[in-house]
C-alpha cells in the first residue's frame, strides 16, 4: 500500500487549504490515522489524529483551525486548515500505523506535501 499526500502549496496568511492522503489500495482495517508535520530544523510532530471510532485529537497549536476527516469509500484522509499562519509552514505527512489491505498489514507514511505560508 502506498499513501499519496497532496494539496500543499504556497499560501497567504489567513487562507484555507485542504490536504489529502489517498491509499493506493482498498483499506480493510485501520486503527488510527495521523497528520504530522515537520518544519525546517524541527522534529516531526503530530498535529491531528482520527481514530477508527471517529474520535479525534489535535495538537494545542492547531485546535480550532485544523479538521481531520476520512472518506472510507475513497480511501482518503483529509486535513482542512483554516486561517493559515506562517508557523504552519512545514512538510505535512500522513501516517497510518497498523493499516491492513487484504492480508498485508503495516505502518505506512505518505511522501509528504509542502505547505508554505507567507505573511
Amino acid at each position: 500500500v502506498q499513501l499519496q499526500a497532496s494539496g500543499g502549496g504556497l499560501m497567504q496568511s489567513g487562507e484555507s487549504l485542504r490536504l489529502s492522503c489517498t491509499a493506493s489500495r482498498r483499506i480493510y482495517s485501520w486503527t488510527k490515522m495521523d497528520w504530522r508535520r515537520q518544519a525546517p530544523g524541527q522534529q516531526r510532530e503530530l498535529v491531528a489524529r482520527i481514530n477508527r471510532d471517529g474520535s479525534t485529537f489535535y495538537a494545542d497549536s492547531v485546535k480550532g483551525r485544523f479538521t481531520i476527516s476520512r472518506d472510507n469509500a475513497k480511501n482518503t484522509l483529509y486535513l482542512d486548515i483554516d486561517n493559515l499562519k506562517p508557523e504552519d509552514t512545514a512538510v505535512y505527512y500522513c501516517y497510518a500505523p497498523g493499516l491492513c489491505s487484504g492480508s498485508v498489514c503495516g505502518d505506512y507514511w505518505g511522501q509528504g506535501t509542502l505547505v508554505t505560508v507567507s505573511s
